[in-house]
């Protein structure tokens, strides 16, 4: 039997007194990149500079004036992040005392303080083995604790179905009608075949997939007989760890497991933040921003070739 949850409140505290605070001192200009919003409006036209996003020619007023003009847009301020929570049985493993479902809900908590610190709101979806709960995305600190505290006060299965991820980002999608941060936060073991769905998520939002895992995931010690059960199933199996030949067998499946998740976010075209039970939360963050502010170079034409961004002094016929 696991150990209860701490309070959401003792969890979010502790957050704020240490992850938190440190962020605050080393973060500065990198919260631009994390809470720059979606709304546009349109603010002038003015000449095509060096650098401009060619995205943002405006063809008709070019030709009239034969020069090439661009849309300035003031943005938004306000962002809506949801976070697809996956909480089915294999988040309830942990090698060394903590659990990946600790360090999901954590992770959330800690970025939807920060997201709703600055007058953006957070929602979840929560997944069991299906989409069974729904907290619509709100700011403030009480509307934190009121998501952590539905993490946190889950029981976890014994066991469930499959993880179907496929079903699950298919119904998110249904759900989030405004163009939103997406965070999906998971261990990505599932049934094969949600590479799609993630897909067809991130055309509409911006979608960062955050990867759970444990070190022992990937490499067995030798410990002898050991107990290994299906986290999902509940299926049994005693095997000899001791066995070199086993441990390289259970190896080569992580490393394939592996190549297929990895490939399956590559052909998705999303963001991938892997997070470990024994990372650091403020580096995961840290991490987190790196990523938004590589997407926004690209988004605007800074991480392009030379040669490419060469031809962008082109002027336009």
């Amino acid at each position: 039997m696991s150990a209860p949850s701490p309070p959401a409140d003792a969890v979010l505290r502790r957050l704020e007194w240490t992850v938190l605070r440190r962020l605050d001192g080393l973060m500065h200009g990198d919260y631009r990149t994390l809470f720059r919003g979606y709304g546009l409006d349109l603010a002038e036209l003015r000449e095509y500079q060096y650098n401009d996003d060619v995205r943002h020619i405006d063809w008709n007023v070019t030709a009239r004036m034969r020069e090439p003009y661009v849309r300035t847009f003031n943005e938004e301020r306000e962002l809506t992040a949801w976070f697809l929570l996956d909480l089915s049985p294999s988040l309830d493993f942990g090698s060394a005392g903590t659990q990946k479902r600790t360090v999901s809900a954590e992770f959330v908590a800690l970025l939807a303080r920060l997201f709703t610190r600055h007058g953006n709101r957070v929602g979840a979806l929560l997944y069991g083995d299906e989409l069974d709960a729904v907290v619509p995305p709100r700011s403030g600190r009480r509307h934190v604790l009121h998501l952590l505290h539905r993490v946190l006060a889950r029981e976890p299965r014994q066991t469930s179905r499959p993880t179907d991820l496929d079903a699950f980002l298919r119904a998110a999608g249904e759900m989030m009608k405004r163009r939103s941060l997406v965070f999906v936060v998971s261990d990505f073991v599932s049934e094969p075949g949600w590479a799609a769905a993630l897909g067809r998520l991130s055309r509409r939002h911006e979608v960062v997939a955050v990867r759970l895992y444990d070190p022992l995931e990937t490499e067995l010690p030798d410990l002898g007989l050991v107990v290994m059960q299906d986290a999902e199933t509940g299926e049994q199996l005693l095997v000899d760890t001791h066995d070199a030949g086993f441990r390289a067998r259970f190896a080569a499946a992580a490393e394939r497991r592996e190549n297929a998740v990895r490939s399956a976010l590559a052909q998705a075209q999303v963001d991938a933040l892997e997070l470990s039970t024994d990372d650091d939360l403020a580096d995961a963050v840290f991490r987190f921003a790196d990523l938004r502010k590589r997407r926004s170079q690209l988004a605007s034409g800074g991480g392009l070739p030379e040669h490419l961004r060469e031809n962008r002094e082109v002027p336009v016929a």
